[in-house]
């Protein structure tokens, strides 16, 4: 897809020190939002390919004894649905089949026991549409929030430069339920498939 190619150039164009920047506004942002300030499993990602990096919030939570941060694993069948593994800074970490690192524990979280989830995004738009990278593994695992509330509430991390007026959504794509840059942080209006 053009749209998702043309806003992957664009997050990665963006030089180190905008993206350290971006990751601290992302956590005084996070913290307006009242089911992440009240979640105590927090699941979020390893930032690649120039994705907004969640080091300054894993740092903000590894201070709270109450919050977990949790990173996905992906299964090992292509089909199959992210499992969610607890991880702190330090925390040994090895390649998953994309190069992506994961925990290295055996006890895993499912997507239904998380409060909220930090998901990576190509582009968004302000109804809550979202282009992940393409794999459908965040949509797989959490179908059951398909038009239903959180629990878990569902934030889409990206830079401002990723807003698009709208992105045409399928029938199996799960909505955002806020969207979080390093500029604001916005409850999506949701929208029609």
């Amino acid at each position: 897809m053009r749209l998702r190619a043309e806003l992957r150039k664009r997050r990665e164009a963006l030089d180190g020190s905008a993206r350290f920047a971006a990751a601290r506004a992302v956590v005084a942002h996070l913290d307006t939002i009242p089911g992440y300030v009240a979640a105590r499993r927090v699941a979020g990602y390893w930032a690649i390919a120039g994705e907004l990096p969640l080091s300054s919030v894993v740092t903000a939570l590894d201070r709270d004894d109450a919050r977990t941060f949790l990173l996905p694993k992906v299964p090992a069948r292509k089909r199959g649905k992210l499992a969610f593994a607890p991880w702190q800074m330090g925390d040994d970490v090895e390649a998953n089949r994309f190069g992506i690192p994961e925990p290295i524990v055996a006890t895993v979280v499912e997507a239904t026991s998380l409060d909220v989830v930090l998901l990576p995004t190509v582009a968004f738009d302000r109804m809550g549409h979202r282009l992940g990278t393409g794999g459908g593994y965040y949509d797989r695992t959490f179908a059951f929030r398909q038009g239903g509330p959180p629990p878990p509430l569902l934030i889409g991390i990206a830079y401002a430069c990723q807003e698009v007026a709208s992105i045409e959504s399928a029938a199996w794509d799960v909505d955002l339920d806020w969207v979080v840059t390093e500029i604001e942080a916005f409850k999506c209006v949701r929208g029609e498939h």
